[in-house]
């Protein structure tokens, strides 16, 4: 092992990046000792190992909440692969933070895919109406308009409360690579006191 690689970094390295020792070690040696870079190589492979996982099956989880001041409140279901994953405190302390960005940021679907077809066309005509780009290039920028207009009130799209340099989608595919599990955001619902459902 060079001689600018402790046993320190490597334990430190295998923790941040939830890897093994040996791929800890090994991502050290290619990185010349630099942690850093070690570290983004590991996260690389790790995110990247998270996008496969990404269609695998989820039955267990938790179902957290968390009320703000007694006047908000939000309940989420968080589910992973396994009851021991949904057992660890990284895990439910994922599902909490959700649940405060859920209560903070009022979201209002999952994913884009939850977003009814006629809340989207709807959408489209109104801005349809107000067009004055080029012809050319109408349904180009209609699109990016209709995404735009929906991003504030899609959960994995919008900035995560505690890091506002990630989106909550990154913090959960970050959350992937770590137990290496899938976890997906399976529903959530929000109430404010005196604010009827729309």
């Amino acid at each position: 092992m060079p001689s600018n690689i402790s046993i320190e970094q490597i334990k430190k390295l295998k923790e941040l990046s939830g890897a093994g020792l040996t791929d800890a070690k090994l991502a050290l040696v290619e990185a010349k000792g630099d942690f850093d870079k070690a570290l983004e190589a590991m996260r690389k492979k790790g995110l990247t190992k998270a996008e496969k996982r990404g269609d695998r099956e989820t039955r267990e989880g938790v179902i957290d909440a968390y009320i703000h001041d007694g006047r908000i409140g939000a309940m989420l279901e968080l589910n992973c692969e396994t009851s021991f994953v949904a057992k660890t405190d990284e895990f439910r302390d994922l599902a909490h933070k959700l649940a405060m960005q859920i209560a903070s940021m009022n979201p209002k679907y999952v994913s884009e895919a939850d977003i009814p077809a006629e809340t989207i066309q709807a959408k489209k005509a109104e801005l349809e109406e107000g067009f004055k780009g080029p012809a050319d290039k109408k349904d180009m920028i209609l699109l990016g308009q209709i995404k735009k207009a929906f991003a504030d009130q899609i959960l994995l799209e919008q900035a995560y409360i505690f890091d506002d340099t990630k989106t909550v989608e990154q913090v959960v595919k970050e959350a992937i690579a770590k137990t290496g599990e899938n976890i997906a955001v399976r529903q959530f619902k929000r109430l404010e006191l005196g604010v009827s459902e729309q």
